[in-house]
């Protein structure tokens, strides 16, 4: 087991750790359950949920047993970490939909069968008909307030106001952390950086309800960072989003392929399963022959694959290459959706005059019918990849892709979507 250790090591996983050489020394002798949560916020996670799950599946290729904890109930509270202020809280209705999204995308990076298949739980199975009393009794008298004001996530909060309900956060995910041990035999968590205070809170929950020799460990993950020092998973358009309707697979495969130099290693360490050989191969064609991008295609394709399938990673492949080489006429009208979704569009009706310089000028594609005429003219201005130079076109049938769309490029990058209503 020093092996998956090491690993975890050389990619630079492990931030804290609770008891080094007692979870070393537990890992060596025995394959353990342990576990890893996230709280339903929204129905779909984002790429910053995914370093702490995907070091989980690591664990589960390495022979032992990860429960996919969803908070159910902690989602009804709202975790204090990283906020400022109190968050908006949702109806059991709408965290009840969440939890059943965020479950579908954990199914498609953990193995459910076989002989260490994971184990997926919801904390509204304990928390959710526990009592007050029994809150207050059985486990708040085990959290001293002082061990919990020492916390960083509450004690950022005490100047701005912290309400007791997220307050009380932090025991409810010790409990979660305490019945997992007691129900199944749980034995470590592990989390981002920031979970540091919820994950020794369980640990101290275990210790007090357990008894001083019940062995567990703790572990956190650095919070992933750029080197350009702006937040990692975030675009123009917002977070990148595993769920396909919000983010498309052509968006998650492009968000990777665009990784800078100075951050794909790293991340291919992160996140993907790729060995050891092969990702020091693609840093040394990072350095030797950057222009080839050989480590970011390598990164797009393993994390599209993962989360996506291989289906719409072949898909995401096709547009991307259609659009960079403009032959767009082989795509579909999916696809087109999935590769069009940002660029400038605008509507025609069956009737409208469709003469090409009106188009370009009605859609901003040329600021002028005189500027229009002088990029037809020059060569400038493609229909569905084909290069037009008659001022008179005008836009027929056979232009129209899947009978829905014309795509106009000006020059090499320019495109805008003609939909046809």
């Amino acid at each position: 087991m020093g092996q998956l250790l090491e690993d975890l090591r050389w990619r630079g996983i492990i931030y804290q750790e609770t008891d080094a050489e007692g979870m070393e020394d537990t890992l060596n002798k025995e394959n353990i359950s342990l576990y890893c949560g996230v709280d339903p916020t929204a129905d779909s996670m984002h790429i910053g949920h995914l370093l702490p799950f995907l070091t989980l599946r690591r664990f589960q290729q390495h022979g032992h047993r990860p429960i996919v904890l969803v908070g159910g109930a902690t989602g009804l509270i709202g975790d204090p970490s990283g906020k400022k202020e109190e968050r908006q809280l949702q109806t059991i209705d709408q965290v009840e939909k969440n939890v059943q999204g965020i479950k579908k995308q954990l199914e498609q990076i953990f193995d459910f069968d076989g002989e260490n298949a994971a184990v997926m739980t919801n904390n509204f199975d304990w928390a959710g008909s526990m009592d007050l009393i029994t809150f207050l009794r059985d486990f708040g008298k085990n959290i001293g307030v002082n061990y919990m004001l020492a916390k960083d996530t509450i004690a950022s909060r005490l100047d701005t106001g912290i309400s007791f309900t997220e307050f009380s956060y932090t025991i409810l995910q010790a409990i979660d952390f305490f019945k997992l041990y007691q129900n199944l035999d749980c034995k470590m968590q592990i989390g981002g950086s920031d979970q540091w205070g919820n994950i020794t809170s369980g640990l101290e929950m275990i210790r007090k309800m357990a008894g001083e020799g019940a062995k567990a460990y703790g572990m956190t993950i650095p919070l992933v960072t750029k080197a350009d020092g702006t937040k990692f998973g975030k675009t123009e358009g917002g977070a990148i989003w595993l769920d396909p309707e919000k983010t498309t697979p052509y968006e998650f495969y492009q968000f990777w392929i665009n990784t800078a130099d100075a951050d794909v290693v790293k991340y291919l360490k992160f996140f993907t399963f790729l060995e050891k050989e092969a990702i020091e191969e693609l840093e040394t064609s990072v350095k030797e022959e950057p222009h080839l991008r050989k480590a970011q295609r390598a990164l797009a394709e393993e994390m599209t694959r993962l989360i996506h399938g291989e289906a719409a990673l072949q898909q995401a492949i096709k547009i991307t290459e259609a659009l960079f080489s403009g032959d767009v006429k082989k795509l579909n009208v999916e696809e087109i959706e999935q590769g069009f979704k940002d660029v400038p569009s605008s509507e025609h009706h069956e009737g409208d005059d469709l003469n090409l310089v009106e188009v370009l000028v009605a859609a901003k594609i040329s600021s002028s019918k005189r500027q229009a005429r002088e990029d037809i003219q020059s060569g400038a201005i493609s229909i569905n990849g084909e290069k037009i130079t008659d001022i008179q076109y005008s836009l027929g049938e056979e232009e129209k892709l899947g009978n829905k769309f014309t795509i106009i490029r000006r020059g090499k990058k320019k495109y805008h979507l003609i939909r046809f209503k």
